[in-house]
C-alpha cells in the first residue's frame, strides 16, 4: 500500500496534468515502490548533502576465506552494503547487514549468474583477477568502481493501462496517452526526489523491460541492472527474478537472471 506521501505526490501531479482521480488512484493501486542506486552526481544538490554511500559497482570482489570466485567467471557488477539501504523503501525483504554481491555478464548472454550474500563480521580477502585455465592465465574483466547512492523512487505495473478508469480515459482519444505519459515521468521524478535515474541500477519494484517482463505470476524483481549503470559503453538491461519467499530466505540459488538487449 502506498504511504501518504506517495499518494499526495500522485494526485498533486494528476492534477496538474490533467488525469482524473480515479485514474490516479488506478495507478497508485498498480504500483510499487523501488530503490535507486545512483553515482553523486546524478543526485540533486539537496540529496548530495546527505548522500551516504550503499553500493559499487565494479572493481574486485571481497569474499569470505575458504570461497572462490563463483563458477563461470563472471565479473561482479555490483556490490550492495545491506545496511546501508534505506529498507522503508522497499517491498522485498532483502538481509539487513552484510553484502550482496552481483556476478553477471552483462555484455553477452551469461550461461550463469550468481547472487552471494557475505554476512557482516566475517572475515573477507579481496580476491584477484588473474586465475589459471587448462594451465594458461587468464584474467577476469573487472569494471571500473563507482559508487552508488540510494534514492527511494516508485515504479508501475506496464499493465496499469488496462485498469476500467484508465482505458476509459484512453478511449476518448485525442493525445491522451501522451497525458498518461508525462503524468507518469511527472510521478516517478516526484517519487525520486528529482533525482536522474534513467539507466540506474533498480533494486525491488516493478520491472521497466524492453521486452516482456520477466517478473510475472509468483515473480517479483530483485535487481534490474542497465549495463549502461556499469560501463557507458554497454547496452544490455539484466532483470533478476525470484519469488519473495526465495529472496527472503536468501536462496539465491534459484533466482531468475534475463538479459534484454
Amino acid at each position: 500500500m502506498a504511504s501518504p506521501i506517495v499518494k499526495e505526490l500522485v494526485l498533486r501531479a494528476a492534477q496538474r496534468h490533467g488525469v482524473p482521480g480515479p485514474v490516479a488512484q488506478e495507478l497508485l493501486a498498480e504500483s510499487q515502490p523501488c530503490l535507486h542506486l545512483v553515482p553523486f552526481h546524478d543526485l540533486t544538490p539537496a540529496q548530495q548533502q546527505k548522500a551516504r554511500p550503499a553500493a559499487r559497482t565494479g572493481g574486485l570482489p571481497c569474499l569470505p576465506d575458504g570461497v572462490d570466485w563463483p563458477d563461470g567467471r563472471n565479473p561482479l557488477v555490483l556490490t550492495v552494503d545491506c545496511a546501508a539501504l534505506p529498507r522503508e523503501a522497499l517491498a522485498i525483504e532483502l538481509p539487513s547487514d552484510g553484502t550482496l554481491l552481483f556476478f553477471i555478464a552483462i555484455e553477452y548472454q551469461p550461461e550463469s549468474s550468481v547472487v552471494l550474500h557475505v554476512p557482516a563480521g566475517v572475515r573477507t580477502t579481496q580476491c584477484s583477477a588473474a586465475y589459471e585455465l587448462d594451465g594458461e592465465p587468464e584474467q577476469v574483466k573487472v569494471y571500473r568502481p563507482d559508487v552508488l547512492y540510494p534514492v527511494p523512487g516508485l515504479t508501475v505495473s506496464p499493465d496499469w493501462r488496462d485498469s476500467p478508469a484508465t482505458s476509459a480515459f484512453l478511449d476518448v482519444g485525442g493525445d491522451r496517452e501522451d497525458i498518461l505519459d508525462d503524468f507518469e515521468d511527472a510521478v516517478r521524478k516526484a517519487a525520486a526526489g528529482g533525482a536522474s535515474h534513467g539507466v540506474a541500477v533498480q533494486l525491488g519494484g516493478c520491472s521497466s523491460p524492453w521486452q516482456s517482463p520477466p517478473d510475472e505470476g509468483d515473480l517479483v524483481l530483485l535487481a534490474q541492472i542497465h549495463g549502461q549503470s556499469i560501463d557507458l559503453n554497454v547496452y544490455t538491461q539484466t532483470l533478476i527474478v525470484g519469488t519473495r519467499e526465495d529472496i527472503a530466505a536468501r536462496r539465491y540459488e534459484a533466482l531468475e537472471f534475463e538479459q534484454q538487449v
